[in-house]
Protein backbone atom coordinates (compact mmCIF):
# COMPACT_ATOMS: atom_id res chain seq x y z
CA UNK A 1 0.00 0.00 0.00
CA UNK A 2 1.44 3.34 -0.99
CA UNK A 3 0.93 6.71 0.66
CA UNK A 4 -2.07 7.73 -1.43
CA UNK A 5 -3.90 4.43 -0.95
CA UNK A 6 -3.40 4.67 2.81
CA UNK A 7 -4.75 8.23 2.87
CA UNK A 8 -7.79 7.30 0.78
CA UNK A 9 -8.47 4.33 3.09
CA UNK A 10 -8.41 6.61 6.15
CA UNK A 11 -10.67 9.11 4.37
CA UNK A 12 -13.22 6.41 3.48
CA UNK A 13 -13.52 5.31 7.10
CA UNK A 14 -14.09 8.89 8.26
CA UNK A 15 -16.68 9.60 5.58
CA UNK A 16 -18.69 6.49 6.46
CA UNK A 17 -18.83 7.57 10.11
CA UNK A 18 -19.88 11.13 9.16
CA UNK A 19 -22.55 9.80 6.75
CA UNK A 20 -24.11 7.78 9.58
CA UNK A 21 -24.35 10.97 11.66
CA UNK A 22 -26.11 12.81 8.80
CA UNK A 23 -23.92 15.85 9.50
CA UNK A 24 -22.88 18.73 7.28
CA UNK A 25 -19.20 18.21 6.45
CA UNK A 26 -16.28 20.60 6.23
CA UNK A 27 -13.95 18.86 3.77
CA UNK A 28 -10.30 19.85 3.42
CA UNK A 29 -8.29 19.23 0.28
CA UNK A 30 -4.58 19.85 0.08
CA UNK A 31 -1.90 19.92 -2.58
CA UNK A 32 1.67 21.17 -2.52
CA UNK A 33 0.69 24.60 -3.83
CA UNK A 34 -2.89 25.13 -2.62
CA UNK A 35 -5.48 24.30 0.03
CA UNK A 36 -9.22 23.89 -0.49
CA UNK A 37 -12.24 23.76 1.83
CA UNK A 38 -15.84 22.84 1.06
CA UNK A 39 -19.04 22.68 3.08
CA UNK A 40 -21.05 19.69 1.85
CA UNK A 41 -24.73 19.01 2.57
CA UNK A 42 -25.66 16.11 4.89
CA UNK A 43 -26.94 14.13 1.91
CA UNK A 44 -23.47 14.39 0.36
CA UNK A 45 -24.69 15.48 -3.06
CA UNK A 46 -24.37 19.25 -2.92
CA UNK A 47 -21.56 21.72 -2.17
CA UNK A 48 -23.04 24.54 -0.11
CA UNK A 49 -19.92 26.75 0.15
CA UNK A 50 -16.30 26.59 -0.85
CA UNK A 51 -13.05 28.50 -0.48
CA UNK A 52 -9.56 27.94 -1.82
CA UNK A 53 -6.26 29.65 -2.43
CA UNK A 54 -7.07 29.68 -6.15
CA UNK A 55 -9.57 32.53 -5.69
CA UNK A 56 -8.41 35.89 -7.00
CA UNK A 57 -9.20 37.73 -3.74
CA UNK A 58 -7.11 35.31 -1.73
CA UNK A 59 -4.21 35.33 -4.18
CA UNK A 60 -3.88 39.11 -3.73
CA UNK A 61 -3.47 38.72 0.04
CA UNK A 62 -1.48 35.48 0.18
CA UNK A 63 1.68 35.09 -1.88
CA UNK A 64 2.10 31.34 -1.36
CA UNK A 65 -0.98 29.10 -1.23
CA UNK A 66 0.90 26.18 0.28
CA UNK A 67 1.65 27.44 3.78
CA UNK A 68 -0.12 27.81 7.13
CA UNK A 69 -0.84 31.51 6.59
CA UNK A 70 -2.84 30.62 3.49
CA UNK A 71 -4.64 27.83 5.36
CA UNK A 72 -5.59 30.26 8.11
CA UNK A 73 -7.03 32.68 5.55
CA UNK A 74 -9.09 29.89 3.96
CA UNK A 75 -10.34 28.72 7.36
CA UNK A 76 -11.63 32.21 8.18
CA UNK A 77 -13.16 32.55 4.73
CA UNK A 78 -15.04 29.24 4.83
CA UNK A 79 -16.33 30.04 8.34
CA UNK A 80 -17.73 33.37 7.12
CA UNK A 81 -19.46 31.71 4.18
CA UNK A 82 -20.92 28.97 6.37
CA UNK A 83 -22.24 31.51 8.88
CA UNK A 84 -23.84 33.46 6.02
CA UNK A 85 -25.74 30.28 5.10
CA UNK A 86 -26.79 29.73 8.73
CA UNK A 87 -24.50 26.74 9.27
CA UNK A 88 -22.94 26.70 12.73
CA UNK A 89 -22.07 23.05 13.32
CA UNK A 90 -20.12 20.80 10.95
CA UNK A 91 -18.20 17.53 10.98
CA UNK A 92 -14.54 18.03 10.10
CA UNK A 93 -13.45 15.76 7.25
CA UNK A 94 -9.68 15.96 6.85
CA UNK A 95 -9.75 13.54 3.88
CA UNK A 96 -7.17 11.24 5.45
CA UNK A 97 -4.56 13.97 5.89
CA UNK A 98 -2.78 14.19 9.23
CA UNK A 99 -4.20 16.78 11.62
CA UNK A 100 -1.15 19.04 11.78
CA UNK A 101 0.39 21.88 9.84
CA UNK A 102 -1.90 23.37 7.22
CA UNK A 103 -4.90 21.17 8.03
CA UNK A 104 -4.72 22.12 11.70
CA UNK A 105 -4.28 25.82 10.86
CA UNK A 106 -7.41 25.74 8.68
CA UNK A 107 -9.40 23.96 11.41
CA UNK A 108 -8.30 26.39 14.12
CA UNK A 109 -9.17 29.40 11.96
CA UNK A 110 -12.61 27.95 11.16
CA UNK A 111 -13.24 27.43 14.87
CA UNK A 112 -12.22 31.02 15.58
CA UNK A 113 -14.60 32.09 12.81
CA UNK A 114 -17.51 30.52 14.70
CA UNK A 115 -17.85 26.98 13.33
CA UNK A 116 -18.32 24.22 15.87
CA UNK A 117 -16.78 20.77 15.35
Amino acid sequence: MNKKEARVRRARKTRVRIAEQRATRLVVGRSNCHIYAQIIAPTGDKVLASASTLEADVRKDVKNGGNTAAATAIGKRIAERAKALGIESVAFDRAGFRFHGRVKALADAAREGGLKF
